[in-house]
């Protein structure tokens, strides 16, 4: 155990325990901060072999949004639960590979900060730059000591550099892969959104997203989620998901297919609850009360399982012909573009 305390390392790693052998669990970066290292976990299920699907979730890049990497932990608990009796899910494990780093930003969650260590917002370090973005919140490198700030040009962060291997080895050699992560802080309504945060250009997977989404839509009509490009809410530099799908774009070949979403939980609303928790650390970013947090704990597991689901069972989302994909490419440019 750690010499410092943390509560969501404690518990991720008391969970690592319980898994045992069933997961491979490694620690892919240890990030120095004053005296202490603070390691960076990764937990992986199910298949190795580099084409199953996958499906990875990422919590706590902003350490301050840390209801996310509680989220992730809460599921892992239950996976944990499951693997002891539910043979239908040790079966889907044999096929696909859950990935798990729900602890991307250590320092951060402990300080409470969204910054990690060295003042850096990780979603805004990667070499991208937007277009037209000269906001203070699309980021800047005038100093750590102002909000958003993005890091050295030359070089990424330990944190954000740790992240992209995972996505690299874990998800780049899929056929179909989906990378989840998680964070809170925008607007009173869970959204689902996919790249680019960068730009306006439409993300290359736009029919298979689309599909998705109507699968989505009915099967659980009356889900919680909007789903949209980021770039619907606003452009940012840095993006470390416009990074990486571009990567992925580079060197994948036709047959693959990865799908970078960011569930942004709609954390005013638990503040419109409660005005006064304004005036604590968190209370923007995180529900207080602790019912509440038990309720966002479970809030997101429908979504989970039907990811999971659907890399399982992609036939009705991805095999599309050229002319159903030219059709829902033109819908979809319709419902998110016009």
């Amino acid at each position: 155990m750690a010499d410092f305390v943390l509560p969501e390392l404690d518990r991720l790693e008391r969970l690592i325990e319980r898994l045992g052998n069933r997961a491979q669990c490694e620690i892919v970066e240890r990030i120095p901060y004053e005296g202490h290292q603070f390691p960076i976990h990764c937990i992986t299920l199910g298949s190795s072999r580099p084409e199953a699907p996958a499906l990875a979730f990422f919590g706590g890049v902003h350490g301050l949004e840390k209801i996310g990497s509680e989220v992730i932990l809460s599921f892992i608990q239950t996976i944990t639960g499951l693997l002891d009796w539910d043979e239908e899910f040790a079966a889907r494990l044999q096929k696909s590979r859950l990935v798990f780093m729900p602890l991307v930003n250590p320092v951060g969650v402990y300080l409470g900060t969204r910054a990690n260590g060295n003042g850096v917002d990780l979603m805004r370090n990667a070499p991208v730059e937007a277009e037209g973005a000269t906001r203070l919140y699309c980021g800047q490198r005038i100093s750590p000591r102002l909000p958003w700030y993005r890091g050295s040009e030359l070089e990424m962060e330990k944190e954000a550099l740790a992240l992209c291997r995972v996505v690299e080895k874990h998800l780049f050699g899929s056929k179909l892969s989906i990378a989840l992560d998680l964070h809170s802080g925008f607007g009173i309504r869970d959204r689902l959104w996919f790249p680019y945060a960068s730009r306006k250009t439409p993300f290359g997977h736009l029919a298979e997203m689309l599909a998705l989404k109507e699968n989505l839509d009915r099967c659980y009509p009356y889900h919680i989620y909007k789903i949209e490009p980021t770039c619907t809410e606003y452009l940012i530099n840095g993006d470390l998901w416009d990074y990486l799908f571009d990567r992925f774009a580079e060197q994948a070949q036709e047959a693959r297919l990865f799908l970078p979403l960011t569930l942004e939980m709609g954390s005013w609303l638990w503040l419109r609850k409660n005005p006064l928790h304004l005036f604590s650390r968190h209370g923007l970013f995180h529900p207080i009360l602790p019912h509440r947090q038990q309720r966002i704990y479970r809030r997101h597991f429908l979504l989970f399982d039907f990811l999971h689901r659907s890399l399982l069972y992609p036939a009705g989302w991805t095999a599309l012909g050229e002319r159903q994909k030219h059709q829902y490419t033109r819908k979809a440019m319709e419902l998110w573009y016009a």
